[in-house]
């Protein structure tokens, strides 16, 4: 049996705006949870090496150091909205 995660944590709206007005968008409780989890699952996602899905020769970011294009799509998840 797997023993589940459990998260307390605390967000003020100067921390983070485009994510605070994010999660603020749904009442609290398993909306807001599941809303947090696609958004931290997304950005998983942009932060594995495109190596791990494919298999692209292109030499890729070793752990820990930046990969300016996984950044840049993890932040225009939280980009404000278009007009």
């Amino acid at each position: 049996m797997s023993k589940g995660l459990r998260i307390n944590f605390e967000l003020d709206r100067a921390d983070n705006p485009p994510l605070y007005d994010e999660l603020a968008r749904f009442t609290k409780g398993a909306k807001r949870v599941n809303r947090l989890r696609t958004l931290a699952h997304a950005g998983l996602m942009a932060q594995i090496p495109a190596a791990a899905t494919t298999t692209s020769v292109t030499p890729q970011p070793r752990n820990g150091e930046h990969d300016p294009v996984h950044a840049a799509a993890s932040m225009e998840l939280f980009a404000p909205a278009i007009g």
